[in-house]
């Protein structure tokens, strides 16, 4: 058989992964932090599954009802909502979970509930009927005192104290990106075994010179937003070369997020619609680990403290050098230099 026909033979599943990771920490491994993220891989496969037949099970479109950020509920945010909150409380690791969909905090009674977990379902949920990528963000965070009963300070905490974050992205086929600490991984869904194998083993971000936002919303960016876009769309010639930035824009976060991560370039929200625990944090930690920088635009995106479950922030996250110029612009604007 050709070497190019040859079928792999060194297959890496998620969990053979997140055990082998727990067991290089320097930390005592109990198990619980793998088996709830093995758990969070379970729960991904279920929706993957909802996602694909969501047309065939009639699960496409809107409820009646509105979420705390005032959308409307789709009908495939309910169940994938419903899908991961079971699963996860079926570890009985987690003391305390926050949903995008859940207007308050869900306490969980159990011994060993000593993980917070926090997670954006569907998002990109409302674009599905179009085919387009959508995806499951989700952060894990310690209790602060085990053995105590949880409550909101054990999330209300900066993003720097997130023991692990990632996301699965549902489209033409199922890839979850992981984060404990120590690099990016990725696994993709073989459908025929029903497991996740490691297909990109620590990821570091791309250089490629990508933009993305929605510029539809340019009237509301403040001047160091317009200052940027001004730069990227007309730059200035070096060594009489015009540099060639390219743009880019799904409107699915983690879409968008997966291609920064390969591709590089920059992701940009700047009117503030995203939520910090389950959206913002999650994706600056895994783009941090990849070699790439997560802003507000005036500081680091995993020092904020977040003042409720669902705050939000604006977020510039991708190659290190172009939000370094997001930065550079805000301070001159703060300077009134702009």
């Amino acid at each position: 058989m050709a070497q190019s026909e040859e079928l792999r033979t060194d297959i890496v599943t998620l969990t053979t992964h997140i055990i082998a990771q727990q067991q290089k920490s320097s930390k005592p491994a109990t198990g619980d932090l793998s088996l709830l993220l093995s758990s969070i891989g379970s729960a991904c496969k279920w929706i993957a599954n909802v996602v694909r037949k969501a047309e065939l099970l009639k699960v496409i479109g809107a409820t009646a009802v509105t979420n705390i950020q005032a959308e409307t509920v789709q009908k495939l945010d309910v169940l994938s909502n419903e899908i991961f909150i079971n699963l996860i409380k079926g570890t009985g690791r987690a003391a305390l979970l926050v949903s995008e969909e859940n207007d308050e905090a869900i306490f969980v009674t159990s011994e060993r509930g000593h993980y917070v977990v926090v997670f954006d379902p569907l998002d990109g949920s409302s674009n599905i009927d179009c085919g387009v990528s959508v995806g499951t963000i989700f952060g894990v965070y310690h209790v602060l005192q085990r053995g105590e009963k949880p409550t909101l300070k054990d999330v209300l905490r900066p993003g720097t104290e997130m023991v692990a974050g990632g996301y699965c992205m549902y489209g033409s086929s199922t890839m979850l990106v992981l984060t404990s600490g120590d690099g990016v991984d990725g696994f993709t869904l073989d459908p025929n075994t029903g497991e996740f194998l490691l297909t990109h083993q620590k990821i570091k971000l791309g250089q490629k010179k990508i933009y993305s936002v929605n510029e539809g919303n340019s009237h509301a960016f403040d001047p160091a937003v317009k200052a940027y876009l001004q730069s990227v769309k007309f730059p200035e010639p070096v060594n009489g070369k015009v540099p060639a930035y390219t743009a880019r824009y799904i409107g699915s976060m983690v879409g968008d997020v997966h291609r920064t991560l390969l591709y590089g370039g920059i992701f940009m929200y700047p009117t503030g619609k995203l939520r910090i625990l389950y959206e913002c944090f999650p994706m600056s930690m895994l783009i941090e680990q990849a070699g790439g920088k997560s802003s507000t635009g005036r500081g680091r995106m995993l020092e904020v403290v977040p003042s409720g479950i669902h705050a939000r922030s604006p977020i510039f996250l991708g190659t290190t050098s172009e939000v370094d110029k997001i930065e550079g612009l805000y301070k001159q604007l703060d300077e009134g230099r702009l």
